[in-house]
């Protein structure tokens, strides 16, 4: 016979594993705070912005097929940018001890839709290692590939500046703390059903009435012990003597 779970049935297994559910979550919350706020190293930003433009002579117009070769020139200019020929020389110049795979780790180049800025964004745990890498690879870039493709088309359009208060961009406790709320959320609810599927115990007359398919006649209810005193059961028992008495 196929069992089917009502709505009302739904909201008495919530709430009676509500404490465990609240618990459950709370933990998930506080967790991943912990985690966040002091396990977590905080990883700072910093980006440069180089501008790929052709240099034109005195009273020379810009076409719009020179534009577009710009803009196809960046494509190149963004795997130029992480391959070693760049990042080695910069190791060097910073003195970082670090591979050059770590480093590219740590870089992401983009291009700005169909302009032709090219931004360089540099993460590091430390905030100003970070503007020294980001303006110091957009330098050795811009000095490297005269020799690399021939052209001089690349330019500083802003470098990247230390701030007095820099905010982390990792971790973000909030978002955190958000997805663990609701990973817990739904894994304490999912324990709830599981841990009430297996429970087959009998609880209630209502549970008697649905297993062994037969109405309840009489049920014994529990007696709260904590509330009764030696003078209650003085008087329970001289009551039950006397009556047995006169019979």
């Amino acid at each position: 016979m196929e069992e089917t779970i009502s709505l009302s049935e739904i909201l008495q297994t919530l709430k009676r594993r509500i404490k465990m559910i609240i618990s459950i979550t709370l933990a998930a919350v506080a967790f991943a705070a912990i985690v966040s706020y002091f396990i977590l190293t905080p990883t700072y930003d910093a980006s440069t912005q180089l501008l790929v433009n052709q240099s034109a002579e005195e009273g020379q117009l810009y076409t719009q097929t020179d534009i577009r070769t710009n803009v196809d020139l960046i494509n190149t200019y963004n795997v130029i940018i992480t391959s070693p020929r760049i990042l080695e020389p910069t190791l060097e110049e910073l003195g970082l001890e670090r591979s050059i795979g770590d480093l590219r780790n740590q870089i992401n180049v983009s291009a700005e839709g169909d302009s032709q800025v090219v931004t360089i964004t540099v993460e590091d745990e430390n905030p100003a290692l970070a503007v020294q890498i980001a303006n110091t690879l957009a330098a050795v870039f811009q000095d490297d590939i005269v020799e690399i493709m021939s052209v001089d088309n690349v330019s500083m359009l802003s470098a990247a500046e230390l701030t007095e208060n820099p905010t982390p961009v990792a971790p973000n406790p909030t978002l955190n703390m958000a997805i663990a709320f609701v990973v817990g959320l739904m894994l304490a609810v999912g324990i709830a059903f599981l841990l009430e599927f297996l429970d087959k115990t009998v609880k209630t007359e209502e549970d008697v009435e649905q297993k062994l398919g037969i109405p309840v006649l009489a049920s014994i209810s529990t007696m709260n012990t904590d509330k009764l005193t030696d003078a209650n059961l003085t008087h329970t028992k001289r009551s039950q003597g006397r009556e047995t008495y006169g019979a």
